[in-house]
């Protein structure tokens, strides 16, 4: 009797000490944990828990008696290197054009389909399967709890089952690029698990000396063969009990703590090669991840991590009572708490999975970043060049990322060459092209159809993202080294304009259309925006660089004949060149606006009437719209100085999305839904709060120009503005209270407030920015509807300042309330 009630009292104990350790642990460094006390329930995906290293992602389930590791490795692609050119297209684009200029785009739409496309389009990135890890008699459990510690970039669960507490911490490493994962009893000798793959791929099984290796292969797509081989190689590392690896599963027996390591290589050398080395990559990984002490690796892991993610830091306010709240709960409780710090960490999140998704020497992220649980996965979750890639990028500069970029930049740089000869294929054009999608293989013709497909200028946006690097930065270098890129695509739009029949002083780009959406058209307003950037950006980086000033002023020339933006009927920016918009549409695209963001063209203070109509057009498309196209709009009404609209579409975005919730905008594991799951939400979410609190594309680096009231207080540090200036500061009372900028690289630094400030050697501003990397955009003045009713912008009084700096220098500034 003594000893049941010993063993009684000891479970009780036991359970008091784990229900507490999971409210220290909640409560412990809250605002960067995402935390829950149940596992993934029925398998559900978008529950588990994302880990990523750039290269390897996982997806971490966390179930007591069955833990699944769903496994991506960023190469494993189908097909092989291949290209979709198709050779009829050019002898027909003379024709496609005049039925285009005839009003005929149906019968342009027909042609262009039959002509222009091919029956590839574009390879799906493919799941590595999973690895399961079956723990018998683990299916009564008490005192569950997970996390997610995007401060460390760890994943870790625990539980108990009779006496004994399980724990599991899982990691996929910046310091040895494998996963690893430690499983731990809290009584000697109770771990006993087996571990198995799962993956529907082509594939086989075999153990090679103590390591379980499954070997798979990308499937054969739309013809193409499958020609990425990949090895998962799975080792255990135990300190006692028995290990038994047989030909399909590993056995650990009577252990007390074991680690797992999971190393995954493929044969992929570049989008024009592959190899046969896959196996011995893997193991040398694999080799040289064990000889290092679990804690030891887990140190350096942190480590790397953090160089990168604590940079950036942000307090939006902390309300006590959803402390005790799981992720799930919070996300579900949103429209009822309005918990600032919850969309603090879904800001941090979003850089979590940048980090974790793209790193220098790997690929770009694609639409679900690196994790994906299936063989076909939605839209092949490869590159989709007409937003979503670019969304991908856009917080790695502000939130102090920017080596995030390097595989986007190096993806540029391979479609540049790749493009080439789809210019020439298709347009007979100098240059590069790529149009609405691409993937591993880096293909540059157009996919899918023409109403989606047909849509020239996605190299062109693309090529944007150099020249904005080189605004943060003013690194010459890289500009020089990238220069051949935007040469290669100024060239292309050089090539391909040509005069429209009814307006004969301007230049259009035909065939095209405004991005899935409306008709087969010539010159729809997001292409001029692309082309007057690419033109103007690239003239002046000749012009920096020394480059040949006659092709500057050709450049220039050429911008100059490109139809300026237009106020429609509806006093809305006309996203064609005809004045064809419906205000009743809620079309999920604004691609018109990609001059207010990410573009520059349209400004409160030098473009008004601009300012309003695209304001006018964002209200017509509502409030509403997927995920991605959430966050866009939040980047959107930030840029349009309206901070609470912006926080209204944040509001929109933290819906809890579950079966319960179809049409609700973020999952369980924070994940935005389009639905399904894409990426990109998260991180135009990212990007839209750094622009609410910070913007430096017009002139100046104005502070807190899009505050909404819930956020009165609050701060904010390691935030980067164009011209290499790092932003603390913190603000009360929804104003200013102090700021410090650290210039990297000197020059004039113009600060643009809703508040008076004071620091030493402020002066009024005057005049233009000396400053080139804050230089504002000048456009061509917009044409206005005799129907258009503008009413005019009510702005708030701003001042200007400016103060010389210094590189390595820092400088204070406060408001002055005198």
């Amino acid at each position: 009797m003594r000893l049941i009630l010993a063993v009684f009292l000891n479970v009780i104990f036991i359970g008091i000490i784990s229900v507490f350790n999971c409210m220290l642990f909640a409560q412990n460094k809250n605002a960067l944990k995402l935390w829950y006390d149940k596992p993934v329930l029925d398998h559900i995906w978008e529950q588990a828990l994302p880990i990523g290293n750039g290269r390897l992602g996982a997806m971490v389930y966390g179930i007591p008696q069955r833990e699944e590791l769903q496994l991506n490795e960023e190469t494993i692609y189908a097909g092989g290197p291949y290209r979709n050119d198709n050779h009829h297209a050019l002898a027909t684009l003379p024709e496609v054009r005049q039925l285009i200029f005839d009003g005929k785009p149906e019968k342009a739409d027909q042609l262009l389909n039959q002509s222009f496309f091919t029956k590839t389009h574009g390879m799906p990135y493919q799941t590595g399967g999973s690895v399961i890890l079956n723990f018998p008699d683990h299916k009564e459990y008490q005192n569950y709890y997970r996390e997610l510690d995007i401060e460390s970039a760890v994943a870790r669960s625990r539980y108990t089952v009779g006496n004994v507490t399980y724990t599991r911490q899982v990691f996929s490493s910046f310091a040895d690029d494998v996963i690893m994962m430690q499983i731990t009893a809290s009584k000697k000798g109770a771990l006993n698990f087996e571990m198995e793959y799962a993956n529907h791929s082509d594939h086989q099984v075999f153990k090679s000396g103590e390591s379980l290796i499954l070997e798979g292969r990308g499937s054969t797509h739309e013809g193409i063969k499958g020609q990425i081989i990949y090895q998962e190689q799975t080792a255990v590392k135990n300190k006692d009990g028995i290990l038994a690896v047989t030909n399909n599963k590993i056995t650990v027996s009577g252990a007390t703590s074991v680690v797992l390591y999971i190393s995954i290589a493929t044969n992929f050398v570049n989008y024009k090669t592959v190899d046969n080395d896959h196996a011995s990559r893997a193991a040398r990984k694999l080799s040289s991840a064990q000889k290092k002490s679990f804690q030891e690796a887990l140190k350096q892991h942190i480590a790397i991590y953090n160089k990168q993610f604590a940079r950036f830091k942000l307090d939006l306010g902390q309300k006590a009572d959803v402390n005790n709240m799981t992720i799930t709960e919070r996300i579900d409780n949103f429209k009822t708490t309005q918990d600032p710090s919850l969309v603090a960490l879904l800001v941090q999140f979003g850089r979590y999975l940048l980090i974790c998704s793209s790193q220098p020497g790997g690929q770009p992220a694609n639409l679900q970043g690196i994790w994906n649980r299936s063989m076909n996965p939605p839209w092949d979750s490869k590159y989709t060049v007409n937003i979503n890639t670019e969304m991908n990028y856009w917080p790695a500069e502000v939130t102090n990322l920017s080596e995030t970029n390097e595989p986007l930049f190096q993806m540029i740089k391979e479609l540049s060459e790749s493009g080439r000869e789809t210019a020439r294929i298709l347009y007979g054009a100098d240059g590069w092209v790529t149009h609405h999608n691409t993937d591993l293989w880096r293909v540059t013709s157009p996919i899918d159809f023409a109403a989606a497909g047909m849509w020239l200028t996605g190299g062109t946006w693309l090529t944007q993202h150099v020249w904005e690097h080189y605004l943060y930065t003013g690194d010459k270098k890289f500009l020089a080294e990238l220069y051949p890129v935007m040469k290669g695509a100024s060239d292309f739009i050089l090539s391909i304009l040509i005069a429209h029949p009814k307006h004969p002083d301007w230049l259009v780009i035909s065939p095209s259309i405004s991005p899935e959406h409306g008709p087969i058209s010539a010159g729809v307003t997001m292409d001029n925006q692309l082309a007057f950037d690419i033109l103007t950006r690239t003239a002046l980086a000749s012009e920096i660089l020394g480059q040949d000033p006659d092709y500057q002023t050709k450049l220039v020339s050429i911008a100059r004949q490109i139809p300026p933006m237009q106020v429609g009927r509806y006093t809305q920016l006309q996203e064609w060149l005809e004045d064809l918009d419906d205000p009743k549409s809620d079309h999920r695209h604004v691609s018109h606006l990609y001059g207010l963001y990410p573009g520059h063209q349209i400004s409160p203070y030098r473009t008004a009437e601009l300012f309003e109509a695209a304001r006018n057009s964002l209200q017509y498309r509502g409030d509403f719209a997927t995920g991605w196209s959430i966050g866009w709009k939040i980047n959107l009404w930030a840029r349009l100085l309206d901070g609470n609209k912006a926080y209204q579409i944040i509001d929109n975005m933290l819906t809890l999305a579950d079966k319960m919730n179809p049409e609700g905008r973020t999952y369980p594991n924070m994940f935005t839904a389009h639905p399904p799951f894409q990426i990109d939400g998260n991180f135009g979410l990212s990007a839209g709060v750094a622009e609410m609190l910070m913007q430096s594309h017009d002139g100046a680096v104005h502070v807190l120009p899009a505050l909404p009231d819930l956020w009165g207080e609050g701060s904010v540090a390691g935030m980067v503005a164009r011209g290499g200036f790092h932003v603390d500061m913190n603000w009360k009372d929804g104003s200013i209270e102090n700021m410090t900028v650290t210039s990297k690289i000197g020059g004039n630094l113009r600060v643009r407030s809703y508040w008076p400030l004071a620091a030493k050697g402020l002066k009024e501003a005057m005049g233009e920015n000396p400053n080139v990397l804050l230089n504002p955009v000048t456009v061509k003045e917009a044409l206005v509807s005799a129907q258009a009713n503008l009413k005019g912008n009510h702005l708030r009084k701003v001042y200007e300042y400016d103060i010389p700096t210094q590189a390595g220098e820092k400088y204070v500034f406060v408001h002055d309330q005198q």
